[in-house]
This record gives C-alpha cells, structure tokens and sequence, in this order.
C-alpha cells in the first residue's frame, strides 16, 4: 500500500475531478458529501475513499443528478448506480475516471477490466480516439501540476503501448505488402513520446499500407538508407518536446535538403505541440504540418 496515492489535497482533487475547490468545499459544508481528515498538524486533506465518491458523485451531477438529490441515497448505493448508467450511456467519462483510479493505485486489473468492458461496445480505434487521447490529455496536466508523479505516468502509458502494440500485431501478422511505397515512422532525435507515432502505425496497418516504425531518438541522416529501398516514402514525425524552438526551423530545413531533395518523391508529414514554433504557411514543398492524428489518418 505504500506505494498507493492516498492522501489528497483539495487542489489535487480539483485536477483529478474538474470541479472546482469552492464547489467541494460548499458540497461539504451544505450536504456533507465528503468528511476531510486532518493531519497531526492540523492540516485538512483527502483520503482515497473521499477521492473515489468524489469522481461518483461527480459523475451522477454530470448524468442530471442534483447535489441535494445525491446527498440522500445511502453511500453504498452510490457505485452501482454510477455502473447502471454508465452501462446505458456515456461510458466514455466513466471508463476515463476508472482508468485514472487504476493508475493512482498502480492497478492492473482494474485497468484491463476496464478495458476488455470498453471492447465490448468499441473497435480499438474509437476507444483510442474517444478515451485514450483525452485520458492522456488529463494525465500531462495532472503531471504538470505535481498531482501525479513520472511513475504513476509511465505505469499508465506501459498499459497504453501495450494495447497498441497487441492491436497492431494482430493486423500486421495477416499483412501481405509488396508496395514500392512505404510510410516510415519515427521521432527525432532526443524525443521520446511515442504513443501517438505508435498509433498512428496501427492506423496504417490497418489502412493496408507498408508502415516502418523505427521509434524514439532517431537521428535523421541514419534515415538515408532507406531511400535505396522504396520509390516513394513519406516520413511521419511527432514533435512533442523535441526539436526545441530555437531549432526547429533549421531541422525542417536540413530534412529537406538531406532527403527529400534526394528522392523525387520523399515527403515528410509532421504533428505535434512543437509545431507551434513553425510558420505553417511557410512550410518547404513536400512538408506537411498536421492538427491532430484524425486529421493526418483523415487525409490518407
């Protein structure tokens, strides 16, 4: 139990739930929803009980429950009645809040249980497109605001690739490509996120086209080598943090000049926060900036 979250500021209840301290502190006081413990030095905090209504009540509130209406049913009550509507509609948010639970308590089954349920109703890409992309969404800015820690982030995305890479394989092992066209996959290099890049490959199996995943860090001249084995190739790049601002420029700029000015048809398609720091409309024929991963597998 050690190494389970579980005791929680209000503010770290505020960025697990979306609902704002004011509005736990007035739940608390007009209808004693929560019961806040104290420390030996008198200072107020959450346990994870009180963390786990919250996302309940939360959620019925969301579902047209009133506070007041809540506040009456019996506590043990709570968690079915979450599950009976969930079942009927909008299960996005309750799977999204079931897979943050599983990810404080570094839970394992909860997180498969939760899965295998959303598989049931969804094909892996709406589950990705619906839950995943704004489950990790959440998870950057509860890392970013300390309510999180790096180990609680990477148990969950080791859970994620994990769910790509089965799909993928079970597309790809049935795959016959003898295209002279290949999409190659990579991040450069010092970039490590490669969730998004991950499933965007899995799109592109799935799509029938030739994909290369090469992965994390890669530096860009090694890239050369496969102009000498396909005729057309079209580069995919997540840029999350990596290249930086100041370099960002001269990178697109050198990948033009060392590989699509070498081959007649070599493209790059690049996403990613990091593009931000680019004149989009400015862009060198042959590079393409998109907005999301729908909009890059919406073009294809």
């Amino acid at each position: 139990m050690n190494n389970i979250k579980n005791r929680f500021s209000i503010k770290d209840l505020e960025n697990l739930t979306g609902i704002k301290a004011h509005t736990i502190r007035i739940w608390e006081k007009r209808y004693n929803l929560l019961k806040p413990k104290r420390t030996e030095t008198n200072i107020r905090y959450y346990d994870l009980a009180s963390f786990q209504k919250l996302l309940n009540v939360s959620y019925l509130n969301n579902n047209g429950y009133k506070i007041s209406k809540i506040a009456t049913i019996d506590e043990y009550k709570i968690p079915p009645l979450v599950r009976e509507i969930a079942s009927q509609s909008n299960i996005e948010n309750h799977a999204i809040n079931s897979f943050k639970l599983s990810m404080l308590n570094f839970d394992q089954t909860l997180f498969y249980n939760t899965y295998e349920s959303l598989l049931k109703e969804k094909a892996f890409d709406e589950i990705f497109y619906e839950i995943f992309i704004p489950l990790l969404t959440e998870i950057g800015l509860l890392w970013q605001t300390d309510t999180i820690t790096p180990a609680h982030e990477h148990f969950l995305t080791s859970l994620l690739r994990q769910k790509i890479l089965i799909n993928t394989e079970k597309v790809q092992s049935q795959q016959i490509n003898n295209s002279k066209k290949a999409f190659v996959l990579y991040l450069p290099e010092n970039e490590i996120h490669e969730l998004g890049l991950m499933f965007i490959n899995h799109e592109l199996v799935n799509r029938g086209y030739q994909s290369i995943f090469l992965g994390f860090s890669v530096p860009m001249d090694s890239l050369l080598d496969l102009q000498n084995y396909y005729e057309e190739i079209i580069y995919i790049s997540y840029f999350t943090v990596k290249p930086e601002k100041a370099d960002i420029n001269n990178y697109i700029k050198d990948f033009e000049k060392l590989l699509i000015n070498n081959g007649s048809n070599t493209k790059l398609w690049i996403l990613g926060q990091m593009l931000n720091a680019l004149d989009l409309e400015n862009l060198p024929e042959g590079v393409t900036a998109f907005k999301n991963i729908k909009s890059l597998t919406d073009n294809l």
